[in-house]
């Protein structure tokens, strides 16, 4: 979004216009942002005063740097090696997983639905003596 050049380095205070950013201003803003990050104000950093100078002067918020990084396509971010072709890296079985590469939470629930098959097997068999039993 395009800033009007006009209001380019103007504050306002309460709808009141302060008029152009000094260097004191910007430093009050830097020992505000290390303060902010908790670091007492002796410990400002050029970062901090970087930072204040964008916010002050209607700059952007994201370091230009960063701002550089968010333009790129996706796809390009994560590229390492600009130009590189990487290869795939062979999977590493973990010590949770079984041979057919199941954790150990796929490993209970599988174990649970056999005892629960076998639960049901058991109380169907009891059912059915117990009718057998019955019919003489």
């Amino acid at each position: 979004m395009e800033k009007n050049p006009i209001n380019k380095g103007v504050l306002t205070t309460n709808s009141a216009g302060i008029g152009q950013v000094s260097q004191a201003m910007v430093h009050a803003r830097a020992r505000e942002l290390a303060l902010i990050a908790g670091r007492p104000p002796p410990q400002v950093s050029e970062i901090d005063y970087e930072q204040a100078k964008r916010e002050l002067t209607g700059g952007s918020d994201v370091d230009p740097q960063e701002a550089l990084l968010e333009s790129m396509p996706e796809s390009k971010r994560w590229d390492p090696v600009p130009g590189s072709p990487g290869h795939q890296a062979p999977e590493v079985a973990s010590e949770d997983e079984d041979e057919e590469g199941r954790n150990e939470s796929a490993q209970l629930v599988e174990e649970g639905v056999r005892e629960a098959e076998l639960d049901q097997m058991l109380q169907a068999a009891r059912a059915a003596a117990k009718s057998d039993r019955r019919e003489p």
